[in-house]
């Protein structure tokens, strides 16, 4: 207890106080992510997108200059995320928090947000609540809701009966469990069994062998990034589940380009929901694609554009603001803000703070000898739903 009284008199007094030692003409924007550990690769993604908007674009905005200060959760870790954002408040003066692709870590932060009033980019964690727990948050990414849904009714509308649903046991799982569900039974839908498990390394055999078993048109499977989209293609293609029989869908982790280098053939004809994907056909991803490319000798992925995207908000607001970097000023900057994306256009909602976009559907298919998600279907200007129902 001693130890959070400290805290909150030191950010107190950095509140009060810190602001003026702070060089006027430097804006800080101090990244929390993942820079270690089993999701350190979705952290150098989102970093990755930052580094080349950054290249692009200048490494000044409105007179100032940006300077990026990096913090290592190593994984989840909420105390480890706040304690960080208390950090980048008293001691290093950071003007605006950025990164955030786990959600409790984001949870964790948004405290620090609203306290300090200072606006946060969360440019992948996509658990509805996020932007309700601080007034100064904006999302580039995606809520599990608006994939999550979406994904369901059209499962519900193209001949899907029957799910069995299997999903990592923490709130991201939980929620992309429910939302799927909620469109798919809407659509007249029927869940056949459901399991979860437990979000570190699971062994996925077990749960696989007792989804086929109950012989459901198809499998809903939500788990994060990380190592765990191979593993479980690993053991769909031990157990024998042909995604030509029975379908195999989820969200966009699922078909991660390094999950399909994994799986091989076995991930032929996995159905995925996402918002961006590199093979997406428009002019301005292309470019983005080569300069990534060039950049970091692989492919962007959602992660890269959320980070790509989340930089792009920041400049763009600080524009509107005038380099003013209060939270006020840069989330009424930030609200309504509508660009052309490399996914495609997308826009801020002025209501919720979340991102309105394209919502797509994708197939893995072989293009040449390389396994690549195929977008086939898509649903336009898709709101967050979760925010949608609350508001009713």
């Amino acid at each position: 207890m001693q130890k959070f009284f400290i805290g909150v008199a030191g950010l107190a007094l950095a509140l009060l106080g810190g602001g003026a030692a702070k060089a006027e003409d430097t804006v800080k924007i101090g990244m929390i992510n993942e820079y270690s550990g089993q999701f350190a690769d979705t952290g150098a993604q989102i970093d990755n997108g930052l580094k080349l908007y950054m290249k692009q674009h200048g490494d000044s905005v409105a007179g100032k200059k940006i300077e990026v200060i990096r913090k290592d959760t190593g994984g989840i870790a909420p105390d480890v995320a706040k304690r960080l954002a208390q950090e980048l408040v008293v001691r290093d003066n950071a003007d605006i928090f950025g990164g955030f692709s786990l959600t409790p870590n984001a949870l964790a932060s948004a405290d620090i947000s609203a306290e300090a009033k200072k606006f946060m980019v969360v440019m992948n964690a996509a658990t509805a609540i996020i932007t309700t727990k601080s007034p100064y948050i904006a999302r580039t990414s995606s809520t599990t809701p608006q994939l999550n849904y979406v994904l369901g009714q059209w499962a519900a509308k193209n001949g899907v009966k029957t799910v069995y649903t299997m999903v990592s046991d923490y709130g991201p799982g939980i929620d992309a469990e429910t939302w799927f569900l909620t469109g798919f039974k809407e659509g007249g839908g029927t869940v056949v069994g459901s399991v979860r498990f437990p979000v570190a390394n699971p062994d996925f055999s077990a749960f696989v062998q007792a989804a086929k078993d109950k012989n459901p048109d198809a499998i809903y499977i939500w788990i994060p990034g990380g190592t765990q989209p191979a593993a479980v293609g690993k053991a769909l293609a031990e157990r024998g589940v042909d995604p030509s029989k029975i379908k195999v869908m989820g969200q966009d982790a699922l078909g991660d380009e390094t999950a399909l280098k994994s799986m091989g053939d076995a991930s032929l004809g996995i159905i995925t929901v996402s918002d961006y994907d590199y093979s997406h056909k428009s002019a301005m991803n292309q470019d983005f694609v080569k300069a990534f490319n060039d950049e970091f000798h692989r492919n962007p992925d959602f992660f890269a554009v959320g980070g790509y995207d989340g930089t792009h908000l920041i400049y763009e607001a600080l524009k509107k603001t005038g380099g003013k970097t209060d939270g006020d000023s840069l989330i009424a900057a930030a609200k309504g803000m509508a660009w052309e994306s490399p996914r495609g256009p997308i826009s801020i909602d002025p209501e919720t703070r979340d991102i309105i976009q394209t919502v797509y559907i994708r197939r893995v298919q072989k293009v040449g000898d390389k396994l690549q998600n195929i977008e086939f279907d898509k649903v336009e200007n898709v709101k967050d739903p979760a925010k949608a129902r609350m508001a009713h």
